[in-house]
C-alpha cells in the first residue's frame, strides 16, 4: 500500500449539524502500518469508507481526552472486534486514556461477555494494549518513530502533537493548540504538518448559535490558532505541504475553502491543503 493520510473528519469541536463534517480522526498509512490518530465521532464509518478491513486496526494514538478526539475511540474498537480481529491493537494516549476503556469496556460487560460465550470471541480486554504517554519518543518499531511534544491547550494540559517519522518520509499533527512556537521547531522539514485552525469572521456567528457564548468566544481565542498563525509554523518548520484541520467553524455556509484560504496565505507560501472529510493527502515523492 502507498503511503496516504486521509481527513476522515476535519471539524473542530463536538457538534454534528446537518450536512455538516465530522469531528476530529484521520488515517495515517505509513510504512505498512494501519494508523489512526484521534476518534471522535463518525471515525468507525470514515476507515471503512477510506478502505480499511477494521480487522487490520494496528496502532491508535489520541493527542487529548477532549471529547472531539475520544468519543468513538471505544466503540471503534468494539466494531472491529465484532469484525472478526483477533490481534493486538496498541492503544496510545494521554494520562487516562487507561481509565476511559476499562469504563468503557465496563460499560459494555453484559455485550462483552455475551459475544465471548455465544460467539466464540477472544477477550477484547486482552487484545488491547494500553500505552499511555508524555513527552518525547513514544514508540519505535519496524522503522516507524513516534514523538510527543506538549502543547498549549488550556485548561487541558495533557494534550500532545505527534510526529511519525519513516524511512525520510515525515508527518506531524498539531492536535488542538494555541499559538505555540516550539512546535515548528518539532515539525521541522516534515513531509506533511496538519495543523488545527480557526477563523476569526467565523467565532461571532459560531459562539451564537452554539450557546454559552462569551466562555466559548473565550475559550476558542485561548486554546486555538488562528490559520495565519497556523501558516507561521509551517514557514518556520519549512514543511513541504500544510494541511488546516479541526476547523472551527467547519459548516458556516458564508465561509468557504477560499476563506481559509486568504487567511492563510498571509503568512504560508508553499503547499496547501485545506481538509475535508475523505480528503486523501499524497506524500511528495
Amino acid at each position: 500500500m502507498s503511503d496516504r493520510l486521509v481527513c476522515l473528519g476535519s471539524k473542530g469541536g463536538p457538534a454534528l449539524r446537518p450536512g455538516g463534517p465530522w469531528p476530529s480522526s484521520s488515517l495515517l498509512e505509513l510504512g505498512g502500518r494501519t494508523i489512526v490518530v484521534d476518534c471522535g465521532l463518525g471515525v468507525t464509518r470514515g476507515l471503512v469508507d477510506a478502505g480499511i478491513s477494521l480487522k487490520t486496526l494496528d496502532l491508535i494514538f489520541i493527542t487529548h481526552l477532549h471529547s472531539d478526539h475520544v468519543l468513538e475511540l471505544g466503540p471503534l474498537l468494539h466494531t472491529a472486534w465484532t469484525a472478526g480481529f483477533a490481534s493486538p491493537v496498541t492503544l496510545f494516549g494521554p494520562p487516562g486514556t487507561g481509565h476511559y476503556w476499562r469504563r468503557f469496556c465496563q460499560a459494555m460487560e453484559f455485550d462483552i461477555e455475551i459475544r465471548i460465550v455465544d460467539e466464540g470471541r477472544p477477550d477484547i480486554r486482552e487484545l488491547v494494549s494500553i500505552v499511555e504517554f508524555g513527552e518525547g519518543e513514544i514508540f519505535e518499531q519496524r522503522g516507524l518513530k513516534v514523538s510527543a511534544l506538549r502543547v498549549d491547550h488550556p485548561p487541558v494540559t495533557d494534550c500532545f502533537a505527534l510526529r511519525f517519522d519513516h524511512a525520510g518520509k515525515s508527518i506531524v499533527f498539531s492536535a488542538d493548540t494555541a499559538f505555540f512556537p516550539p512546535l515548528a521547531n518539532f515539525a521541522r522539514d516534515a513531509d506533511i504538518l496538519v495543523h488545527e485552525a480557526i477563523l476569526e469572521e467565523g467565532i461571532e456567528r459560531l459562539v451564537a448559535r452554539t450557546g454559552n457564548g462569551a466562555r466559548l468566544k473565550e475559550h476558542l481565542l485561548a486554546s486555538h490558532s488562528f490559520a495565519e498563525e497556523a501558516g507561521r509554523i509551517a514557514s518556520d518548520a519549512r514543511v513541504k505541504r500544510l494541511v488546516l484541520n479541526h476547523l472551527i467553524p467547519a459548516d458556516d455556509p458564508e465561509i468557504g475553502e477560499a476563506d481559509w484560504e486568504a487567511a492563510v496565505r498571509k503568512s504560508w507560501t508553499g503547499d496547501l491543503t485545506i481538509a475535508r472529510d475523505g480528503l486523501v493527502v499524497g506524500f511528495r515523492e
